[in-house]
């Protein structure tokens, strides 16, 4: 599976952070929500197209919060 976007509400701490994450594998896209930072509880959706699982980011990313896009890590060598 390869990540392809990574969003971040730009705060810290438990209970205020919150991410959303855009993965795909082979032609199967991946949206997690995860609510509290790595220890925190997420939620995942499955698409079949890439506009669909975009559709659910942008859903995800309106309202208050600030958001901002993280770059991703190259993968391990």
């Amino acid at each position: 599976m390869e990540q392809r976007k990574h969003w971040w509400n730009g705060k810290w701490g438990r209970i205020a952070r919150k991410d959303v994450y855009l993965r795909v594998s082979g032609d199967q896209w991946y949206v997690e929500q995860r609510a509290g930072g790595a220890d925190g509880v997420s939620h995942f959706f499955e698409y079949d197209s890439e506009e669909a699982a975009l559709d659910t980011v942008r859903a995800l990313l309106s309202g208050p919060d600030e958001w901002r896009e993280l770059s991703i890590r190259p993968p391990a060598r």
